[in-house]
């Protein structure tokens, strides 16, 4: 028997029908699916080329490497408390975008107040710098923030810094491992990136002004995305015996982000000075700076009331806004 459709195959819908208990054989997925065998194997190689945990079982079909939780903005929105619920104007969660701070960023004009949006996986994720974020499918977590300042840009000084403490208080909420913070937008496990931030403006550069708050958290990565990674990466399935559920993170990040912001808005950076130097990572290491198209090496030594990194270069101390900063051996 031949099953035919003209439509394409929904891949969230085949993704659906698999397990990581059982293979599921393609005849079978055929069937549930209403196409052709042929179809439900390319679309079965777009998924492992997008990055999901799908693997052969020879003579039997197909299964999952783990268990995939579905993002749902219905089960992050139940996770919150009522006050953080009817402070969302909007909550998102798409299946492939190019980019969730992109997304912000397109509607940012007519937001009507803190909007979040989440993706099952990125075609052109970014990171600080113009790098490229891998966004593997349905192992780990892409969210970003929208909020609106009356101060202006120069108020925001040190914003990344408070999102990096968010979260790292989302994550010991979640599943308590041990991260640091790498200044400026880096979260470190056992030395490796665990989560990475990016932060862009936009508006009056004297008030009114936003910020989108992007978070990229690898959960679960898989063999292929590490080598495509060009720094050393980790991820939580790594460090706890229990991976978290996504939905119950997202919730936790989103709570962490509102509350750290609002006291952002009132208190400046200066509020999460102490917080901030607990996870600081570079504090008293050896390190070189990349500024103004030149190398500075010294000795980190934590951050001002701004945000700004201070390097003490011999006898003096120098102050970086935005810089490239690397360890250095002693």
């Amino acid at each position: 028997m031949h099953y035919h459709r003209t439509m394409p195959i929904d891949p969230s819908a085949l993704l659906a029908a698999l397990s990581a208990e059982h293979a599921v054989s393609g005849a079978q997925l055929a069937r549930q699916l209403g196409v052709t065998r042929a179809a439900v194997w390319k679309q079965i190689e777009h998924l492992r080329e997008l990055g999901a945990p799908v693997e052969a079982a020879a003579g039997s079909g197909y299964r999952l490497a783990w268990r995939l939780e579905p993002l749902a903005a219905d089960s992050i929105r139940e996770r919150l408390d009522v006050a953080t619920r009817a402070r969302l104007a909007a909550l998102a969660v798409h299946w492939r975008i190019d980019s969730t701070n992109t997304e912000l960023q397109r509607g940012a004009a007519a937001a009507a107040g803190i909007e979040v949006c989440l993706a099952e996986t990125q075609t052109a994720g970014r990171g600080r710098r113009g790098r490229e974020w891998q966004s593997p499918l349905g192992g780990n977590l892409y969210l970003s923030l929208l909020r609106r300042f009356e101060a202006g840009m120069a108020q925001l000084s040190g914003l990344s810094l408070v999102a990096g403490v968010a979260v790292v208080d989302a994550l010991a909420d979640c599943c308590g491992v041990d991260v640091g913070l790498k200044w400026p937008n880096d979260v470190l496990a056992e030395g490796r990136k665990l989560a990475g931030i990016l932060v862009e403006l936009g508006g009056e550069f004297l008030g009114p002004c936003h910020a989108v708050i992007g978070v990229g958290i690898n959960l679960r990565l898989p063999a292929t995305t590490h080598g495509r990674i060009d720094q050393p990466a980790i991820d939580i399935a790594s460090l706890c015996r229990e991976v978290p559920s996504r939905n119950a993170l997202a919730a936790r990040l989103i709570a962490r982000l509102i509350e750290a912001l609002d006291r952002f808005e009132t208190q400046g950076f200066a509020a999460f000075g102490e917080a901030y130097a607990r996870h600081d990572l570079l504090r008293g290491h050896h390190v070189r700076v990349l500024a103004a198209g030149a190398a500075h090496d010294g000795i980190a030594a934590g951050v001002d009331e701004r945000g700004a990194l201070i390097v003490r270069h011999g006898r003096t101390a120098a102050h970086y806004d935005s810089a490239e900063v690397s360890v250095r051996a002693a």
